[in-house]
């Protein structure tokens, strides 16, 4: 039983409901509060056979490392009291491997490599192998500059995005290294300090206040320990340990000294299990990855049909020679696939980290931005994350029952307190005082018990130095003070503080009382007049000063805040009720026996979506809740920081890690929170919603210019057998995407509700865009190809001084429609970014600059570019103007199409979709639904992150994961144990242990 549990047990004492008995039962209840400590047995195995065999090792009937003595533990580990040699820690490292969790490094050639992994990427390369294998026929050469301008675009898109995820991946790699535990250890008899990574099972370690245990140990010595297991088990005070007992690696040593002997280390540690969990559904494709793969599968369908429709007519209607053909396919090819989709995407993410990591968060996988802005529930762990971790006391609910107010209880209690070495208990009394020095000031100390798992309670005698008196007090459990307290203690009194203890109880707060009485004669030995209770303190782990704020904006931003703890449930209702989530909570149990019969729930899908938290949860449980939830179709982001966090961290669609997270939580979370508090993560909503906005108004764009290019293309080469150079569509592409990056720092405005991706909105607007422009095109060459309307106004003319371009690919008319379809085709992202009339809404600096840099470019080119592979001849400046004018005339409608389709086409299918939902008895936010990360197939095409290099190493039995299974997460510390016994047996010492 834990000693702090002891001293502030009374919560659990008296349970809501139960009637009052004798103090037999009472405290029979008090023991309850904390953990069963199982008998120390020894193996039924023969120790005097140090060789076991592994299947002797895993046989619970025989041996279970976790409950036998230490004596038996010194035998199965080979060690003893001197510690291992030099040479056999080392042997063993070989072993076992360093106790730490290994991280995956990348391979930067694949991670680029992967930028060029995906269909439209696909297609691209294909277009390059076309340029240079097919295109060489009928006496022509390789088309050798299409080539070259191909690759040349995938490379420069390939190294932007690889640049840009690099620098996010460096980042966080120098975070993990700024880590670097140090352990003391035995070796050879002589006790020195090394690297936490270093230790190995069979080392004896010692640890005190303030240290971190660096591996699982049974102790060996334990002086008065205390260890804050938080981080793994998520409750929030600390747990006392004696000799024989277990501690777990990264948890923290609150009070006392100990010596210990490692039993695991690494992987094999219960943190190192928890942290098994991590990836077990093989997912490392995310939502961006679908909505690219959709995007990607309406770009390639657009341009297979027109691609077969352009084989058919060309080369089956028109007669077309072989390499006149493949040009027109090429066009299609080169000009329709939005090649810098995914890399354009990649640095929106990109510099959305960036500028989340000024608000002190580093993103670690850099799609969850995307996904953080569609995320509809938060679900949140409560110690160390909502709440400080850090006991307090609740002055608003303290207890008096003597002439003394609440802050004199709280002054004498820290009397009765130590001011070095604390526990979690003294501490949180002395700091309530605010400064330490009070708690000293004033008296003179004459005698001090501290707290002991016997007597639990500290006393102090005292001498008050402004009257002369000797006087004493106590804290500790209420049941034992009050036996002490003879001076007041009556019947009433008794109902009284069982009330009081009740009320805490169910509020989840811990009673700590006080009692107080005067001593006689100037000997602190002396019996003193009566103790007289005087006042009962609450005690809880109180939120942070940010976190109801942030649970408020989170709520206002259309998010659903839930708790998801492992302290009990009336301590979660509390914490719920202050922070204003609510205290409809739920037992751990309801995930297992579902939703009671005739209740208001149908189900247990129903009972999560509704609840405001779960209590007493596992790690296991914690991964359930969040399957469920996104099986019901939100997307749900998780805060923790302990390792019993990271298994749904790693589910989650979008895991953070807090500030002073385990590695585990770290390893696990997609984006990790370096400031205390969770405020950053309404920044990071917000900043999500921005980059998500700055990715669908791309999304639209692309779309739109691939319809656009393909459409308009073919229907020339189909209505005028017009033949456009492949090269300066590859000049477009070019420009478009330097422009296009710009995209990323973009002015934009993010939603107050949780986005979604809504292709059909998207698709709907890109068709209506792409074949407006499309006309604007075929109105311009069929202007320019059946009158001689541009000679008689403006007097400018074709090649060869033609007033009419008769020859349907005048190599000027070219130019012309090159330098048309470049402005306008740009221009088109004005209008996309904005909900209002283009200039409503004002875009960056660097958008702005690019645009104009880029058509600048463009207009020179068509000027000056008689470049004879082209096929473009230079136009004159009247051209230019009329071009520019042309295209002018043709924008400015482009704002009242927007207007237009959102009064039809787009109100329709909202009605649609609202229709579809509610009739699926679905309420709430309208999202893009999706089941995981992965959601399909073809999705994990298009991840930029070599999750196919890595499911083909897989395949070929590389890289194997450790897999676990959740009902094995109860005996993580007796099977780690096991692991270490079965390697040494099967390894044994050549020089013995």
């Amino acid at each position: 039983m834990s000693a702090n549990d002891e001293k502030v047990g009374d919560v659990d004492a008296k349970q809501p409901g139960t009637p009052a008995e004798q103090p037999e039962k009472r405290k029979r209840e008090y023991k309850d509060f904390g953990h069963e400590q199982e008998e120390a047995t020894h193996a039924k195995v023969d120790m005097s056979q140090i060789q076991l065999r592994a299947e002797d090792l895993y046989d619970k009937e025989k041996v279970d490392l976790e409950t036998i003595v230490v004596e038996d533990v010194f035998k199965l580990l080979q060690c003893d009291d001197n510690g291992l040699t030099d040479d056999e820690a080392l042997r063993r490292l070989e072993l076992f491997g360093p106790n730490r969790l290994e991280s995956e490094e990348q391979n930067a050639f694949l991670q680029f490599l992967s930028f060029m992994w995906n269909p439209l990427s696909w297609v691209m390369e294909a277009a390059a192998l076309v340029a240079i294998a097919l295109s060489n026929g009928e006496g022509q050469p390789p088309d050798w500059q299409d080539f070259v301008g191909i690759v040349l675009l995938l490379l420069i898109n390939s190294s932007i995005g690889f640049y840009e995820e690099r620098n996010a991946g460096n980042a966080v790699k120098a975070l993990m290294e700024s880590l670097a535990p140090k352990a003391k250890v035995k070796r050879g008899n002589s006790w020195k300090e090394i690297e936490s990574a270093d230790l190995v099972p069979g080392d004896l370690v010692s640890f005190k206040i303030g240290d971190i245990v660096p591996a699982d140990c049974r102790l060996t010595e334990a002086i008065n320990v205390s260890i804050d297991q938080a981080a793994l088990t998520g409750e929030s005070l600390p747990q006392s340990k004696k000799l024989g007992d277990q501690c777990f690696s990264g948890s923290t040593c609150k009070q006392g000294e100990a010596e210990g002997v490692v039993i695991s280390t690494g992987a094999n540690t219960f943190f190192g299990r928890a942290a098994s969990l991590v990836g077990q559904d093989d997912d490392t494709t995310g939502h961006l990855q679908k909505i690219l793969a959709q995007i990607g599968t309406f770009c390639l369908v657009v341009i297979g049909i027109f691609v077969i429709a352009e084989i058919f007519c060309l080369y089956a209607g028109f007669r077309y020679h072989y390499r006149r053909g493949l040009n027109n396919i090429l066009v299609l090819l080169i000009g329709g696939i939005p090649i810098a989709m995914p890399t354009v995407l990649s640095v929106t993410l990109a510099v959305g980290a960036q500028q989340l990591a000024k608000y002190k968060a580093i993103v670690t996988r850099i799609t969850a931005i995307e996904e953080l802005a569609a995320v509809t529930i938060l679900c949140s762990d409560k110690t160390g994350t909502l709440t400080t971790n850090k006991l307090t006391i609740d002055r608003e609910t303290i207890r008096t029952y003597g002439p003394f107010s609440g802050e004199d209880v709280i002054l004498l209690a820290a009397y009765a307190s130590r001011t070095e070495n604390q526990d979690a208990i003294d501490s949180c009394v002395v700091g309530a005082l605010g400064e330490i020095s009070r708690a000293r000031a004033g008296i003179k100390l004459l005698d001090f018990k501290p707290f002991n798992p016997v007597d639990k309670r500290t006393e102090i005698t005292y001498l008050e130095e402004s009257s002369g008196k000797l006087k004493r007090v106590t804290k500790g459990m209420t049941g034992i003070i009050i036996e002490l307290c003879t001076r007041n203690k009556t019947e009433e009194q008794e109902n009284k503080l069982e009330a009081d203890v009740e009320e805490f109880a169910m509020r989840g707060l811990r009673a700590l009382a006080v009692a107080y009485e005067e001593v006689d004669g100037d000997n602190f030995e002396n019996e003193g007049n009566g103790f007289e209770l005087i006042g009962l303190l609450p005690i809880f782990d109180p939120p942070r000063s940010d976190t109801k704020q942030t649970i408020d904006d989170a709520q206002a931003l259309g998010v659903k805040v839930k708790m998801v703890t492992g302290d009990q449930l009336a301590i979660a209702k509390e914490t719920g009720r202050r922070l204003g989530l609510g205290d409809h909570m739920y037992p751990a149990k309801v995930l297992k026996d579902g939703p009671e019969a005739g209740g208001k729930h149908a189900s247990l899908d129903e009972m999560i979506l509704d609840a405001d938290g779960f209590a007493g949860v596992f790690p296991e449980h914690k991964y359930e809740i969040v399957k469920r939830l996104q099986g019901l179709g939100h997307l749900v982001a998780m805060t923790g920081d302990g390792a019993n966090d990271a298994p749904a961290l790693s589910r989650a669609n979008v895991g953070i890690a807090v500030e002073g997270a385990t590695d585990a939580a770290r390893g696990a979370a997609d984006i990790v929170l370096t400031e205390p508090g969770l405020s950053t993560i309404v920044h990071a909503i917000r900043g999500s919603r921005i980059i998500f906005q700055r990715m669908r108004n791309y999304a639209i764009y692309a779309c739109a210019v691939t319809i656009r290019i393909v459409v308009c293309f073919a229907i020339l080469a189909f209505a005028f057998k017009f033949d456009f150079p492949p090269f300066m569509v590859l000049i477009i592409a070019l420009l478009n995407d330097g422009t296009i990056m710009t995209l990323s720092v973009d002015r934009v405005l993010p939603s107050n509700q949780p986005d979604s991706w809504d292709l059909a909105e998207i698709f709907a607007y890109a068709v209506a865009y792409g074949l407006y422009l499309t006309m604007s095109t075929i109105a311009l060459v069929a202007i320019c190809i059946k009158t001689t309307f541009f000679y008689d106004k403006f007097g400018v003319l074709f090649e060869y001084g033609a007033i009419q371009a008769t020859n349907h690919n005048d190599r000027v008319l070219h130019s012309i429609v090159y330098l048309q379809v470049a402005i306008i085709s740009q221009a088109l992202i004005f209008v996309t970014r904005s909900h209002g009339f283009f200039f409503m809404e004002r875009p960056s600096v660097a958008l702005f600059c690019a645009f104009c840099l880029a058509q600048l470019v463009s207009s020179i080119i068509a000027v000056y570019a008689n470049w004879g592979f082209t096929d473009i001849h230079g136009i004159s400046g009247g051209w230019v103007g009329i071009v520019w004018i042309w295209d002018i005339l043709w924008f400015v409608p482009l704002d009242w199409i927007k207007f237009a389709m959102k009064a039809t086409v787009i109100k329709s299918l909202r009605k649609r979709h609202e229709a579809e939902l509610a009739k699926s008895g679905e309420t709430g936010i309208t999202l893009s639904r999706t089941r995981s990360r992965a959601a399909s197939v073809n999705a994990s095409l298009y991840s930029n992150r070599v999750s196919f290099i890595k499911r083909a190493a897989r395949r070929v039995g590389l890289g194997q994961k450790v897999s676990v299974k959740p009902e094995e997460l109860q005996r993580f510390s007796s099977i780690q144990a096991q692991r270490a016994g079965a390697t040494l047996a099967r390894n044994p010492s050549r020089v013995g242990a």
